[in-house]
């Protein structure tokens, strides 16, 4: 997450990037942008306002050496005073270009740019920031001729939201540049983050806490809900966010024993995690400090709703575990041959 009050763009050029695999090619610039004022202070808010809310950052990844990053090390270069911004940003887009393994790839501008003065935590910054357009809006242009105002259609760029962008910031800790991205485009996700930039998150607190939150939602999916109902499903993630809220750090061990009031679920939440972390490619720490970013976030994609079959849905407080134990019971209507959900209430509000 960044702060943009101070940033300034040092350096901005446009390319146009194509497919390999349709015969659309590369269109290179060869001097950076000589913004007018009106078009800088609608340009700098474009570019940077989507970082603004990212709260979770990347590293830069390779198989073998992350020096061999290409485009690790193009930021390494951009950010050198003497760099040639213009040749080096050209590199970029042909790296690019050579990521395009379908013709379902769409081309684009790319826009290539040099930050100062970004905030991350209480420090300044520089930032190199790599964004691809790809998608344009029609829109209507008005103009005089003769004497009359006429209409025509043009295609322009919507200053509202970028396509593809990434953020990579001139500082590091003990795993490498810190990295932001944003995609709004996420049917070739992969494509972006993978094959260009490859990056991916970082060993720390806010994977740990998002793989775990992660897990308990969707066990609570796949496991408690069809065998023990909607309300022990909300009763589990309710819990979770608790115990999430009321720990610095998490033990699982001890969030076991905190969620679980039965020794079988305990059990089935063991044998789900071993089967989660292989079929995912995760490991789910055994202790972990909590993010309290990634706490917030996943707490988003919670939902704790009953839904019945009879069109009618119970929803509940995901921060208020302890309401569905004590005003809500579930039982068997033996005339109506039906469950019903019996709820306890002092006022409607």
């Amino acid at each position: 997450m960044i702060k943009r009050q101070k940033a300034s763009i040092k350096s901005c050029i446009i390319h146009k990037v194509g497919n390999k695999f349709n015969g659309t090619k590369n269109a290179f610039s060869d001097a950076i942008v000589d913004f007018d004022e009106a078009t800088y202070n609608l340009m700098l808010p474009y570019l940077l306002k989507p970082f603004v809310s990212v709260a979770e950052s990347y590293r830069f990844h390779h198989h073998s050496d992350v020096g061999l990053n290409e485009i690790n090390t193009y930021s390494d270069q951009l950010f050198k005073e003497e760099a040639d911004f213009v040749d080096l940003s050209k590199h970029i887009v042909t790296h690019l270009f050579e990521q395009s393994n379908s013709a379902q790839i769409k081309t684009g501008d790319v826009l290539i740019c040099h930050f100062e003065n970004v905030q991350y935590e209480d420090y300044f910054t520089d930032a190199i920031g790599i964004f691809k357009i790809e998608n344009k809006t029609e829109f209507f242009q008005t103009y005089l001729e003769d004497n009359n105002y006429d209409i025509l259609v043009q295609k322009g760029i919507q200053a509202k939201k970028v396509d593809k962008g990434c953020l990579i910031l001139n500082t590091s800790d003990m795993e490498g540049k810190i990295v932001f991205s944003v995609d709004n485009n996420t049917y070739d996700t992969q494509y972006w983050i993978k094959s260009f930039l490859n990056i991916r998150y970082p060993d720390d607190s806010n994977q740990h806490t998002k793989n775990c939150i992660e897990l308990c939602r969707e066990f609570s999916k796949e496991v408690l809900q069809p065998n023990f109902g909607g309300q022990e499903q909300s009763n589990f993630l309710a819990k979770t966010v608790d115990f999430f809220k009321e720990n610095e750090i998490v033990n699982i061990d001890t969030f076991k024993e905190e969620v679980f009031d039965e020794e079988d679920k305990i059990q089935l939440f063991e044998d789900y995690k071993k089967n989660y972390e292989t079929d995912h490619k995760v490991l789910i720490r055994n202790q972990f400090d909590v993010s309290e970013i990634a706490l917030k976030k996943q707490k988003q994609k919670i939902k704790t709703e009953i839904k019945l079959d009879t069109n009618i849905q119970i929803k509940l407080d995901v921060d208020a575990p302890d309401a569905s134990a004590e005003y809500l019971e579930r039982g068997y209507d033996e005339e109506k041959k039906m469950h019903f959900y019996k709820v306890f209430f002092n006022d409607e509000t």
